[in-house]
């Protein structure tokens, strides 16, 4: 298995609880984007499989060029074999052996990745990381994912599950995790806990507003305009966040956190109070030089990141 940092065209698939994106790319250049698959019509995981694999044969035949295919999941998967032990919010995926089944129905060298392993390893290879040796990179979205890049390599843990930092807790006594973990992170900062949070904040001070229309990009909007409970919410946000930030900071001392996904969009509303916490939790010394930086990349993260992975370590 090589590992070496060369531009090889590969095919990426991004792998979501409701679509299926996919594309070939060289480096950070994306030269064709297939048609999503909707992931819930196809409830059995070999149909699905089966799905993928035709595109993937469609867009090597545009591209006779690629070498590989890389497949960001969003769950557990241990990278040498391929296999998913469970995806979030993907019923029937089980011990599922998708590198074995993608690389016998395509011919192509497969990886099988997490997904926010894959972005974050798109944003150190071409991204608002390039050049970095130490990054931690997060996915604010429905849930918070992480991954881990340490001294110029993808760090996933003994059993592959390393960069869960949705999971960790910023209150030893708070919300209850999805397993049993007191003050997990992503019960604070998901799209979901923000639109209740903020639902409940407006309802407190006489404001009746539908949850529809408290959406992080609602509530940005609200705070750019001046609200002050929008305001202040983002404020909370960038406390919660930055606490998880902190902790995280002290214990890898890295050169960068690349923070990417919908509630990022938020731009300086997030990240000058997330900036400001971070730097309140730690030494002068753990401050020197780390970045709080936006990602680079959009929607095309997972399948720039997961095609550079599979590029990478082609035979």
């Amino acid at each position: 298995m090589s590992t070496s940092q060369s531009t090889v065209t590969a095919i990426g698939v991004d792998f979501g609880g409701t679509s299926i994106k996919m594309g070939v790319a060289r480096g950070a250049e994306l030269l064709e984007v297939a048609d999503s698959i909707p992931t819930g019509d196809y409830p059995n995981p070999d149909d699905l499989i089966g799905q993928i694999a035709l595109k993937v044969r469609a867009l090597r035949d545009h591209h006779p060029e690629v070498r590989a295919v890389g497949v960001g999941v969003p769950g557990l998967v241990d990278f040498d074999t391929g296999l998913v032990h469970v995806l979030t919010n993907v019923p029937g995926w089980v011990q599922i052996p998708l590198k074995q089944c993608l690389g016998e129905l395509t011919g192509l060298p497969c990886a099988v990745e997490n997904d926010a392993n894959a972005m974050t390893y798109a944003e150190w290879r071409y991204g608002a990381a390039q050049g970095l040796k130490n990054v931690v990179g997060l996915t604010l979205g429905t849930g918070v994912g992480g991954g881990l890049i340490l001294d110029g390599r993808v760090y996933r843990g003994s059993r592959w599950a390393a960069g869960e930092i949705g999971q960790m807790s910023i209150h030893y006594d708070g919300v209850a995790g999805h397993y049993g973990n007191l003050g997990a992170l992503e019960k604070y900062v998901g799209n979901q806990q923000i639109a209740e949070n903020a639902q409940r904040r407006y309802g407190q001070s006489g404001l009746h507003k539908e949850l529809n229309l408290c959406t992080p990009k609602v509530i940005a909007d609200a705070a750019l305009a001046g609200d002050p409970i929008a305001q202040d919410i983002w404020e909370e946000i960038a406390h919660w966040l930055g606490t998880a930030l902190g902790s995280i900071a002290w214990l890898l001392n890295p050169d960068a956190f690349v923070i990417g996904g919908g509630v990022a969009q938020a731009g300086d509303l997030l990240f000058k109070p997330l900036h400001a916490k971070v730097h309140s939790m730690i030494s002068k010394v753990v401050a020197e030089n780390l970045q709080i930086l936006p990602a680079r990349f959009s929607n095309e993260a997972g399948i720039i990141g997961n095609a550079a992975i599979a590029g990478d370590h082609v035979p």
